[in-house]
């Protein structure tokens, strides 16, 4: 059977009120925003959110209201310093107080492992001597049972829902994603389910074609979801490249709680889908796009 879903329709039935969400695992790349937005037109509450980083997207949850929880090793904008929704959340509870739980990128890539090898923790020494320890009563500092080095345990992460951005993906959730990937696959194979956002979505014959390309097993993909330029600001290679102006117009806007409001009503709240945000885009859309082909040499699966 198909899974094909429109983003509404993905967004209202799998992503329940008080669950927990792993976005942006491909880091600066593939962010699903498109996701997020309807995340917020649908106003879902007391989400807990995670990932590495998230770059904006994050940031603009928080600021509609929607998060109660981030682990994380920061909320930000990478070209240009701490979310400032994220800030006012931490400090003055503003739009509403936030929970916050500090990782590491490394750390809380080995907490999806963890999950996804269905481990309850997996050791690690990169936090040794950090303030993360102080800040994470979940890590624990031990001694190895192997001898006298001194670990850190970094407890599991199962999300409740994962939301993937691919460039390409099937009707059953078979989906090719290049690039960087960040933990993409560890946070498929741990989380309980999973939304596919894809460019393109294609004949099965195509994906496997190339299995070692396949993010995952689609057993653990509940919802497909066709919808192009979904993960703008943010590059998708092959497609599009990454809006630097976009992300720093965001910063400025959002310098205070009215800003930010203000930039929801203008990027969110008054587009209905994302089609209509890629026509708010207007002449900077055409710009981003694939300028020239990088194609990898062909593989040879034959015997």
């Amino acid at each position: 059977m198909s899974k094909l879903l429109s983003l509404y329709d993905a967004v209202e039935r799998w992503v329940e009120n008080g669950s927990s969400v792993v976005m942006s695992a491909a880091l600066e790349a593939l962010i699903p925003f498109a996701a997020g937005h309807e995340i917020i037109r649908q106003r879902k509450q007391d989400l807990t959110l995670i990932a590495p980083i998230s770059d904006i997207l994050f940031d603009q949850l928080i600021g509609a209201g929607c998060v109660a929880a981030v682990k994380a090793a920061w909320v930000g904008n990478v070209s240009a310093g701490l979310g400032h929704n994220y800030r006012r959340a931490a400090e003055h509870a503003v739009p509403r107080a936030l929970a916050i739980e500090d990782h590491s990128n490394f750390s809380i890539t080995l907490a999806l492992l963890a999950g996804s090898l269905g481990a309850p923790y997996l050791p690690t020494r990169s936090l040794l001597g950090t303030d993360i320890l102080r800040r994470n009563d979940r890590l624990m500092e031990t001694t190895s049972p192997f001898g006298a080095d001194r670990l850190v345990l970094v407890p599991a992460e199962t999300p409740d829902v994962a939301i993937l951005h691919v460039q390409r993906c099937d009707e059953d959730g078979n989906a090719h994603a290049w690039g960087n990937l960040g933990f993409s696959r560890e946070a498929l194979a741990a989380s309980r389910r999973t939304i596919l956002i894809a460019e393109e979505i294609v004949p099965r014959d195509l994906i496997a074609s190339d299995p070692n390309r396949v993010l995952g097993p689609s057993q653990k993909v509940v919802a497909v979801v066709h919808e192009p330029g979904g993960a703008h600001p943010s590059p998708v290679q092959g497609h599009y490249n990454r809006d630097h102006t976009f992300f720093h117009e965001y910063h400025a806007a959002t310098r205070t709680e009215e800003g930010s409001q203000a930039w929801l009503r203008e990027w969110v709240y008054g587009v209905p889908d994302r089609q209509a945000y890629i026509d708010r885009l207007g002449d900077r859309w055409p710009v981003l796009q694939r300028k020239q082909h990088r194609f990898a040499a062909p593989v040879d699966y034959g015997y």
